[in-house]
């Protein structure tokens, strides 16, 4: 790991964060509350990320922009042709795991 340059690993890991959101972007059938429940994050959450690196870098990019660049369209689309209402189970479990999410 020690021969890997600050460029060449930048590359990567982007490489890697496409890979995430193009399968991310395929399984639609994987909701954000399973997501957290399982892994502590969402693509909301990814979302959030992203903005706020752009924000590190002086870019403005509004959290809705943020989540179509990992949606791969408006958010409101996705959710109105994927998600699907959560279980009471689903619902429990992040509430014990994530008080006040």
């Amino acid at each position: 790991m020690d021969q890997i340059d600050d460029h060449t690993r930048t590359e990567l890991e982007a490489a890697a964060f496409r890979t995430l959101v193009a399968h991310l972007r395929a399984r639609t059938d994987v909701q954000n509350i399973d997501l957290m429940n399982l892994a502590g994050f969402c693509r909301n959450c990814l979302s959030k990320w992203y903005r706020a690196a752009a924000g590190d870098k002086g870019l403005e990019l509004s959290y809705e922009e943020a989540r179509e660049i990992v949606y791969g369209m408006p958010y409101e689309e996705w959710k109105a042709r994927h998600q699907t209402e959560a279980t009471p189970e689903q619902k429990a479990k992040l509430e014990k795991s994530h008080p006040g999410h």
